[in-house]
This record gives C-alpha cells, structure tokens and sequence, in this order.
C-alpha cells in the first residue's frame, strides 16, 4: 500500500486532509499534508516534506500537489522519482477520496484511479434550481387545490 501526502498552498493541504478523514477516519497513518506558507523559505519546505515523506513511505507513496510550477510543484517534483514516488498536481476532493479508496492497490493501479477520479469528478452541474417547491404565505391563490403545481 502507498503511502500518501498532500503539499499545497497553506491552509489546502491540511483541509484536504482533514476532508479525507471525514470520509475515512482511519487514513492518518497512510496521508500526511504539509500547508506551504507564503513567507516559508524552500528549504523549510523541502526539508519538512522529506521528513512527512519518510514517515509514510512504504516503500511507494503517491505524493499530492494543487497548482503545477508553484512552489509546493516543485518541492513535490524534487521528493519524486517516477518509480517508488509518484507525484500528481491539481490535487482534488474526488482524486483523493479514489486514492483513499484503492490505497490497498499497488502504486501504478492508485496514480490511475486517482487520475480517474480527478478527471471525472469535475463536471458542470445545472443551473436551474431544484423543483421541491413549498408552499410561501400570502402568495396568490393559495386556497385552491391545485396551486402547488
């Protein structure tokens, strides 16, 4: 099983975590998430998510970021091998919860669906307002039968 960890522009990584131990209580042993702060030197960051990244190796890990070319990117891109540490950016709520989900898979089977479920957790919803109308007091005709049409 992968390990797995979160590096994003503070505060989304830790509530992308704390999203995922919603939904899976018992994650916190396999995710970790470190909040990048604007004023935070790249050495502290990479010196910290070296450390988050040991502790959740297994020996693979899957490692999370949100914006591609950003500093968490590229901190992400450095931990990263391409064999053992896989690194995915646009890091969302359905790419994670899928990862949670298979994380008993091997590496390769975990990145897939956790593309998957980004990609396909991403889609225009409409726009028009449900249709579980109430009854509102004082409208129009409220005494006949069929006004709740």
């Amino acid at each position: 099983m992968p390990g797995m960890m979160i590096i994003a522009h503070a505060p989304l990584a830790s509530s992308l975590k704390a999203v995922a131990q919603h939904t899976f209580p018992d994650c916190s042993c396999v995710l970790e998430a470190l909040d990048v702060l604007p004023d935070m030197p790249i050495e502290e960051v990479e010196a910290r998510a070296q450390e988050m990244l040991a502790r959740v190796r297994s020996p693979e890990a899957v490692v999370f970021t949100d914006v591609f070319g950003a500093t968490p990117c590229n901190v992400a891109q450095r931990l990263g091998d391409g064999v053992q540490v896989r690194v995915i950016a646009g890091v969302n709520v359905p790419m994670l919860w899928r990862s949670l989900c298979y994380a008993n898979e091997p590496l390769e089977a975990v990145v897939m669906r956790a593309m998957a479920g980004a990609t396909q957790g991403v889609m225009q919803v409409a726009s028009s307002k449900p249709q579980n109308q109430t009854l509102k007091p004082g409208a129009n005709d409220q005494d006949k039968p069929d006004h709740n049409q």
